[in-house]
């Protein structure tokens, strides 16, 4: 469970109707199965013990004392599994027949959880035989060692009797020989350390020390002491799918992790929405949900079931089992990520101490473990990984982009704007993004100045680019070379333009961005900012240079994303000069052409200097959207960036953002408006608050105990 994954599995074991015996096995099969894949949550479906279908047998006492010595046998039999077990059956309490969830963990039950919401329309008809469990406040008293003892009743209320003397006898010369069991009565007393006295005598079973209060409400939270930050609850099929599910309520009182124990037969298109419930759920109450259903070998008389199991994490489906099968899915949750989201989001409120009241706490107990992170993390978090998908963001940023210069220009009575073309894919992605918001005021693209300012790295293909691109979209192109008022600025301030540092390479910045001030007066106009919100994270980018401008339309759009919104033009422009031009522009190095080229190619390349722009924007994404710390980062980018960047790169291009991102928060605490497009934005005025000199030794210090 370090940095608060835990792995957790949905199951559909297969299933005779009224069969507990062989159910318990199949279940006990598979618990073990999940074990061994690192679950440490598991989720039956509902019923599972008896079957769901029972119809009328669920009146006979015969089933129902069944399956309540296959609930013992099977938390017997799963002792040794580090795990909190859910397994469903109908439960007998004081008088009334309730649909249960129980919940299993080192050989004890720790709950019961009754349904409730009981549907009794079209194909379902559980009020025949089920009361509804929203009232249900109880306990249930059971003796002996591990659970799998004698029930001696103190509580006159209580009516329920696990392995009383009656049910030990009934267990007489039971012979399972498909799970190797083969239980005499003694063997079998031998194994609960009683004897006959023990069980017949109820004296003494009062005062035997192993007494178990197990409860009965449909309000329990599963807390850990092992694992405190971990809260689950359940809820039962039905109760899913109604307008308040208990599960709001649950969370509402602290539970991230909800279980469902269901029995959802399959219609045509049923799947789809189950998919949604399930996954629309976990997003608005900011926790995991597993979800396991019941499987084909419900099906009878005129209804199918599916064994449709899915887990889901805010919103997203982890894991999808494929229907009409049985088996088992897993996925790894991440705890710690729902429990900072619903830190970072004021309105994800919690219930005050007495709000809390009727609400109790269920104690289980896990060893602490590392979960093995089997799963690939998207290495490119930003970016949908269906074209399909990406496509469709791909349009929606542009319109968001373009939507926000509209409002700017249009606010401001503004009809000419200026933008400094450099043929690189930022200020290419600017340019496209002003030409769309100039068609949607039905602006003439004229009134776009493209400024090209070459000077001492400019190369001839980005040269080229810059003047093509121009002239394709219909902006007027300008140039003004740059060289000779560079030079002179560096003889008025004394600057060797042979030496080739930072002053050398921002003087060429900043002459460019006066230029753009300038020609944008000239023109009663605005500058269009360039820079993307990996540059900024960076503070990539010069102070007062390319850093200012009057809206700046790239500003939250992470380079990983920019390289594809550019290839989406190039795919549905519908003009093949376009398309030609921007395809160049993609395959052309990511540089700020500072420095002088080498026999005409580009010479500076930023990947090279501040790292690779895949790996900052998937350290920014999980920084800020998740607020993960750095050694947790690093782990995860092990995994999502397996064989292309080795675990020493990773740490040394980690460290470097972190100690620029904090020195580089003055950069971002003065930005120019611009659009937001997704989760992760660094303005000042929304996302960011940071404050400018904060210190980052705390997050660095982090980085430096990790021994690879």
């Amino acid at each position: 469970m370090k940095d608060g994954f835990i792995k957790v599995s949905a199951g559909t074991p297969d299933v005779r109707v009224a069969d507990c015996e062989y159910n318990a096995g199949e279940i006990i099969c598979m618990v073990h199965e999940m074990a061994e894949k690192g679950a440490m949550v598991m989720v039956f479906p509902e019923l599972c013990i008896t079957g769901y279908t029972c119809g009328d047998l669920f009146w006979q006492e015969t089933l129902l004392k069944e399956a309540k010595s296959q609930l013992l046998r099977i938390a017997a039999e799963t002792e040794d599994i580090n795990g909190l077990i859910f397994v469903g059956l109908p439960l007998e309490y004081q008088g009334k027949l309730y649909n249960a969830a129980a919940a299993l963990n080192r050989g004890k039950i720790v709950g019961f959880v009754p349904k409730v919401n009981i549907p009794n329309y079209n194909e379902f008809y559980e009020g025949r035989y089920f009361s509804p469990g929203k009232d249900v406040d109880g306990k249930i008293l059971l003796k002996g060692e591990d659970y799998c003892g004698a029930y001696a009743e103190k509580d006159p209320e209580i009516e329920i009797h696990f392995f009383g003397e009656e049910d030990l006898q009934d267990v007489d010369a039971r012979e399972n020989t498909e799970d190797g069991l083969d239980f005499e009565e003694d063997d079998f007393l031998d194994e609960l350390d009683m004897d006959d006295a023990d069980y017949i005598d109820e004296g003494d079973l009062e005062d035997d020390p192993e007494e178990y209060e197990v409860p009965v409400s449909p309000n329990l939270i599963f807390t850990c002491p092992e694992f405190p930050e971990l809260k689950v609850a359940a809820e039962i099929c039905e109760d899913l799918w109604v307008a308040a599910p208990p599960s709001n309520l649950h969370a509402y009182r602290g539970a991230n992790m909800i279980v469902n124990l269901s029995a959802s037969d399959e219609l045509a298109g049923k799947d789809t929405y189950r998919r949604n419930l399930v996954s629309s759920q976990s997003a608005r109450l900011v926790c995991g949900y597993i979800y396991a259903s019941a499987g084909p070998g419900e099906s009878t008389q005129d209804v199918v079931y599916g064994g449709h199991d899915l887990i889901a994490e805010n919103g997203t489906i982890l894991a999808e089992s494929r229907r009409f099968e049985n088996g088992a899915v897993y996925g790894i949750m991440d705890i710690h990520k729902l429990n900072n989201e619903r830190r970072r989001m004021t309105t994800c409120g919690f219930a005050s101490d007495r709000e809390r009241e009727g609400f109790r706490e269920a104690l289980f107990y896990l060893e602490k473990t590392e979960t093995k992170l089997e799963q690939k993390f998207d290495s490119r978090p930003f970016v949908p990984s269906s074209e399909t998908e990406r496509a469709r963001r791909c349009e929606e940023i542009l319109n968001i982009q373009a939507t926000g210069l509209k409002k700017r220009l249009d606010h401001i009575h503004c009809q000419n704007v200026v933008i400094g073309l450099s043929g690189g894919l930022d200020s290419t992605l600017a340019l496209l993004v002003t030409v769309r918001a100039f068609d949607m005021l039905g602006l003439s693209r004229e009134k776009i100045t493209a400024v090209t300012m070459p000077c001492f790295g400019t190369t001839d293909r980005t040269y080229s680019n810059a003047c093509e691109l121009s002239r394709c979209l219909g902006a007027e192109l300008r140039e003004v070379n740059i060289r000779e008022a560079v030079s002179l600025h560096f003889r008025d301030i004394g600057h060797d333009p042979d030496k080739h540092d930072v002053t050398y390479e921002n003087g060429q910045a900043r002459e460019r961005t006066q230029i753009l001030m300038d020609i944008a007066n000239q023109s009663g106009g605005i500058v269009i900012g360039t820079g993307d919100l990996s540059e900024l994270a960076l503070g990539w980018a010069t102070y007062n240079g390319d850093h200012m401008s009057m809206y700046g339309v790239n500003s939250s759009v992470p380079k990983t994303l920019v390289r594809h919104l550019v290839k989406y033009c190039a795919d549905t422009c519908e003009d093949k000069k376009l398309s030609g031009i921007l395809l160049d522009i993609l395959d052309t190095p990511v540089s700020p052409e500072l420095l002088p080229p080498e026999d005409g190619v580009i010479a500076q390349k930023t990947e090279d200097l501040v790292g690779p722009y895949e790996l900052h924007d998937f350290f920014l994404y999980h920084m800020l959207r998740w607020t993960c710390p750095p050694e947790k980062i690093f782990r995860m980018a092990r995994v999502a960036f397996e064989g292309e960047y080795d675990a020493e790169t990773i740490l040394k291009w980690l460290k470097i953002f972190y100690r620029r991102f904090f020195t580089q928060q003055f950069k971002r605490s003065c930005l120019p408006d611009g659009p937001k497009v997704g989760s992760v934005a660094v303005s000042p005025r929304g996302d960011l608050r940071m404050p400018s000199d904060a210190c980052g030794t705390l997050w660095l210090r982090q980085l430096d105990r990790i021994k690879i």
